[in-house]
């Protein structure tokens, strides 16, 4: 799969601690080989067409689209924030 980097993610990236950039760059290789890998808890938001959720840690998500085989990355950071305005 192909990556591509929406504007708000490269953003909320920049501000987290580098613990987490850390653990979502362990985790971005499981996202471009199998997005649905298990350690990823990837799922469909409910009531938000086309947007996919994925954890990075208990507390911090990620949210991402899928076309064709791209994997355009929305947004990053806390579990309730991120996934209010994915």
């Amino acid at each position: 799969m192909e990556i591509k980097i929406e504007k708000t993610f490269k953003k909320s990236y920049e501000k987290l601690p580098k613990e987490i950039q850390d653990r979502f760059s362990e985790k971005l290789s499981f996202l471009m080989e199998n997005f649905q890998h298990p350690s990823l808890r990837a799922k469909k938001m409910q009531g938000k067409q086309d947007i996919w959720e994925a954890s990075i840690s208990d507390n911090y998500r990620i949210t991402f689209n899928i076309i064709g085989n791209t994997i355009i990355l929305r947004k990053i950071g806390t579990h309730d924030k991120t996934l209010r305005n994915p």
